[in-house]
Parts: structure tokens; C-alpha cells; sequence
């Protein structure tokens, strides 16, 4: 059944499909037919990652279980551009909300950023959730010319650079990373006053600054009393902050991969069964590591949502 169009609810929640970008599902040439077919399966958000960079030895494991023999997935070496690729799925689509799951935020310079989202959101009238982490992988930010550390307070002034960007008029900033000077922006989102912005991280400073100043959390499957620990976190940061704890979202990140004891798709459903416990209404599923091509993914897609209805 549905909530509101373009909004498939399963069990009370809204599902969504990570949209074809990377490994053997990395063909820009079908992201447009995957992202109409996934709407018309129903699901209600479709979502792109981010990944910059795939050094031979790095100086940082991928936190998901990567090893000294494998320090991250080998899918991740083959990966198309988000934002051409929220873009492609934008022209073709109606109603499924357009995310990022999640952007490495400290790396793009708040201006541009500004610009390709603003435009994102007027492309999809409105329909897009801005999702921005700090990444884990320290030579992403050497290639991008900006340095490790510090990068939560980077995030932190990104965010008040688009804030300005999208709700100033004339827009001005000062900040220590960037200067815009009184400007006239004649681009503006057509979500009023600017996109949702939801931020992913699991600790307790990353869930502090989703209640201080995020729309919600981006999550990653973990057992229940770490998911519900963490957001007690960004609950109370919130309440702290005189926000309303009760409007922060839950976007739920579920990545069926071998050894992670969610590998098929048939797993995912008890993890739909615990999201639905906490009250989580939100779960992005990729498909990415179990899908052998973008035709494979659909029809996984589709038995998905068959028996999660």
C-alpha cells in the first residue's frame, strides 16, 4: 500500500533501492531503465553513494570488514559519478525520492556543491534528500587537496556555507575554509527553505551533530541495541539544541554481503522485522554485492518488495 505517492510503505516503511553505480552494476547507460523499473515496483527513494578513490595499498581499512588482503570491497573500484547519476534517475522518475547515502561532505567546496544540488532538487521538483558523511579513507582527501584532519568541523562549515547559499539573499558567509563575498543567487531549491540534510555516522560525536543540526540520521544495519543507543544520542543532542527530537528521520542502510550474516535478500526481511520495531519508516537496501548485473538486481528487487508486501 501507499502513504502518499511514490511512497511504497512495507510494513510502515518506506523501501529504497541504491541506484545501479558501482562494481558489476556500475553502467550509467541503465541507470535511467532501473530507476523507472524500481519505481514501478514501488519503491518510494532511490540513493547513490560515494566513492573518490580505490588506492592498492591504503592507508585505511574499510570499517565494513575490510582486511590487509582485502582492505575494502573490490566492487568499489568501478564507481560512476552520484551526481550524474541522481541526475539521470531524476529525468525519469515521478515520485521516488532521490538521496545520497552519503557524499564525503568535507571534500567539495560548499559552492559548487550548492550549485549541482540546488539543481538536483529543481530537476526532481523537490524531491531530494541531501546525505553527507565524513568517508574513512584518508587518501580521498589528499587526491581532493584537503586535509584529514579537522574534517568534522569542515563538515561543519560546509553545512553553514549551503545553509547560506540556500536561504541567504544576498548570500554572504565568512568562515576559516571559505569567504563568499555579498553574492546574488538566482538558483533556488524548490524545497522551501533548502533539502533535507541527513548525515550518516556511528559515534557518539557524528549522532550529537545529527541531533544538533541534521533532518536525520543515515544508519547502517547493526544489532538493535547499537542502532537504538545511537539514537538516544542524537535524540538527547536535539533536545539539548531545542529541536524536536520526533521530526529527525531514519534512513536504514541494509548491504546484503557475504560474511556480514545478511547476505541474500531473503535475510533482509528480519532486518525490516527489527527496524520496524525501533519505529525506523525509512530502509535503503544495495544490492550492489549480491546482484550480478543491473537485469540480476531488478529481479532481486522485485522478489524483495513481493515479500516484504
Amino acid at each position: 500500500m501507499t502513504d502518499t505517492p511514490g511512497r511504497m510503505v512495507v510494513a510502515g516503511m518506506r523501501l529504497g533501492l541504491a541506484l545501479p553505480q558501482y562494481g558489476a552494476l556500475a553502467d550509467p547507460a541503465a541507470v535511467a531503465r532501473f530507476a523507472t523499473a524500481a519505481e514501478d515496483l514501488g519503491y518510494g527513494s532511490l540513493w547513490v553513494g560515494d566513492r573518490i578513490l580505490t588506492p592498492r595499498e591504503p592507508s585505511d581499512l574499510y570499517p565494513g570488514g575490510g582486511t590487509p588482503e582485502h582492505p575494502y570491497p573490490e566492487e568499489f573500484e568501478t564507481f560512476a559519478d552520484p551526481f550524474t547519476t541522481l541526475a539521470t534517475a531524476a529525468a525519469v522518475t515521478r515520485t521516488a525520492r532521490l538521496g545520497m547515502s552519503a557524499l564525503t561532505g568535507p571534500v567539495y567546496s560548499p559552492v559548487l556543491l550548492a550549485r549541482a544540488l540546488t539543481s538536483l532538487d529543481l530537476a526532481s521538483s523537490g524531491r531530494l534528500d541531501v546525505g553527507f558523511g565524513l568517508g574513512w579513507l584518508r587518501e580521498e582527501y589528499f587526491a581532493t587537496g584537503v586535509p584529514w584532519a579537522g574534517r568534522g568541523k569542515r563538515l561543519e562549515a560546509v553545512l553553514d556555507a549551503l545553509e547560506a547559499l540556500w536561504t541567504g539573499d544576498p548570500v554572504a558567509h565568512e568562515g576559516p575554509q571559505w569567504r563568499i563575498a555579498p553574492s546574488t543567487v538566482g538558483l533556488r531549491p524548490a524545497q522551501e527553505p533548502r533539502p533535507p540534510v541527513l548525515l550518516g555516522g556511528f559515534s557518539p560525536p557524528a549522532l550529537t551533530r545529527v541531533g544538533r543540526r541534521a533532518d536525520g540520521w543515515l544508519a547502517g544495519w547493526m544489532p538493535k541495541q547499537y542502532l537504538d543507543g545511537l539514537w538516544s544520542v542524537a535524540r538527547e543532542a536535539a533536545e539539548q539544541a531545542g529541536r524536536d527530537p520526533d521530526a529527525l528521520r531514519r534512513v536504514l542502510r541494509i548491504n546484503p554481503r557475504q560474511g556480514t550474516g545478511v547476505e541474500t535478500v531473503a535475510d533482509v526481511l528480519p532486518c525490516l522485522d527489527v527496524a520496524a520495531e525501533l519505529g525506523i519508516s525509512e530502509v535503503l537496501v544495495d544490492l550492489h554485492y549480491v546482484a550480478r548485473d543491473v537485469d540480476h538486481a531488478l529481479e532481486l528487487a522485485g522478489d524483495l518488495i513481493a515479500k516484504a508486501g
